[in-house]
């Protein structure tokens, strides 16, 4: 595994926030829903833009270029324009750090 800590837990102190991280030479987004973080690539694979720029509401993040979706647990495209999925990377908290698996 090739766990990368990553963020604090207090950078996320609410449901529904994202923010951008760099892992190394990857650009994550990094979400807090329902108390539980995620990870995914930040860029959306339509057009290029800042998922982390985009509005997050239902376990789903929403593009701020073209209004795609993707469901952040899975990294499935949810509608257009977007037709390929996002790379979803596994997040685990030890005390307050917060790790990605950036091998996914």
């Amino acid at each position: 595994m090739n766990w990368i800590r990553i963020a604090s837990t207090d950078q996320l102190t609410e449901d529904d926030e994202v923010i951008p991280v760099a892992a190394g030479e990857k650009q994550l987004a990094l979400y807090r829903i329902e108390g539980e973080f995620h990870a995914s690539d930040n860029v959306c694979t339509h057009a290029y833009a800042l998922l982390s720029d985009g509005y997050l509401e239902d376990g789903c993040i929403e593009c701020p270029l073209h209004q795609a979706k993707f469901d952040i647990r899975t990294g499935q495209a949810m509608c257009a324009p977007a037709t390929t999925g996002i790379r979803i990377y596994p997040v685990k908290v030890e005390g307050q750090d917060i790790y990605a698996n950036l091998q996914g």
